[in-house]
């Protein structure tokens, strides 16, 4: 199957390589033809740049977290209220990616794999978040779900509540999460195409058998990568869950929320202190993140040299 492609991987012969004796090839010079005085530059503004905005600010949350003592931060994480916002956090974001990782999945599949009319507007419109503000889409959820809104009647005649509740701030967070894993997995089965997936078919293989043993295997690390995204996205989403949650302390607040609500009324160690803890949770998605792309550079390196030529002896 890969005999079409066979004469793509063959590096162009060296004129120092001659039949029978390979010569390999030495340390290869950089592309680039700055001075040294100009990357230097580079670099150093760069680091500037993360030391002022990213180091310096994660450094001081953390100072000021635990400032008071040990105590003072873990009377403060495990505060009544702080746990219902922690607990509402991560149910908000279990249930949004999961959601979104099958919307992602299908709206790939759909626009990689099929030709449609209305496809560029399914794009754009994944995009969708992307452009609009949350508060807005948050506002149009109260416009769609709250007692004055277009089903506002129907809910309450059945006791059914969406806004200012757990209903309307997953339905929050799944709007502003859900372009993550579908943009990650479109260009990838794009560049892929659909060779694979067409010979397994000939050979027999059903629907399923072909997204699980063919599709999947090859879109797997993007898959997590873009889940990973959307997870970070989700638990510090702030504008959209504000506007659809009440800011009811104990119900309806999540950790963002929580931080406003203790730094406005001046508790700046409990407020550090929950911060502190939503920052470690983003730190650790860097982590991931980066064994992710560390996985797929690897593998990619070692096929790379597994395709390289090798010369005859």
């Amino acid at each position: 199957m890969n005999a079409p492609f066979a004469g793509l991987s063959a590096a162009p012969e060296l004129p120092s390589q001659t039949a029978g004796n390979a010569v390999p090839i030495g340390p290869q010079r950089a592309v680039t033809t700055e001075s040294a005085l100009v990357r230097w530059s580079l670099i150093t503004t760069a680091v500037l740049f993360l030391t002022l905005f990213l180091f310096v600010p994660l450094a001081t949350v953390l100072y000021e977290a635990l400032r008071r003592g040990l105590d003072v931060y873990l009377a403060a994480i495990t505060d009544h209220d702080a746990l219902a916002a922690i607990r509402l956090t991560l149910t908000a974001a279990a249930i949004s990616v999961p959601m979104n990782l099958v919307f992602g999945v299908a709206a790939a599949w759909c626009i990689a794999k099929f030709e449609f009319r209305g496809k560029n507007v399914l794009l754009t419109l994944i995009d969708l978040p992307f452009s609009v503000s949350p508060v807005i889409s948050g506002l149009i959820y109260v416009l769609v779900f709250g007692l004055q809104g277009w089903f506002g009647e129907w809910l309450r005649d059945h006791d059914l509540k969406v806004i200012f509740a757990v209903p309307g701030i997953v339905l929050a967070t799944v709007f502003v999460t859900f372009p993550f894993i579908a943009r990650e997995l479109i260009p990838l089965m794009q560049a892929q195409g659909n060779e694979q997936e067409e010979a397994a078919r000939v050979l027999g293989a059903g629907g399923w058998q072909i997204f699980r043993r063919v599709t999947l295997p090859n879109i797997k690390w993007a898959l997590l990568y873009g889940v990973i995204l959307c997870n970070a996205r989700a638990m510090g989403e702030f504008g959209a869950v504000s506007v659809v949650s009440g800011h009811i302390r104990g119900q309806t607040n999540t950790m963002p929320l929580h931080i406003e609500i203790l730094y406005n009324e001046y508790q700046f160690a409990a407020a550090f202190a929950v911060a502190s803890l939503l920052a470690l949770l983003a730190l650790v998605t860097l982590v991931l993140k980066y064994l992710i792309e560390q996985r797929v550079k690897r593998q990619l390196r070692a096929r790379d040299s597994d395709n390289a030529p090798q010369g005859t002896p």
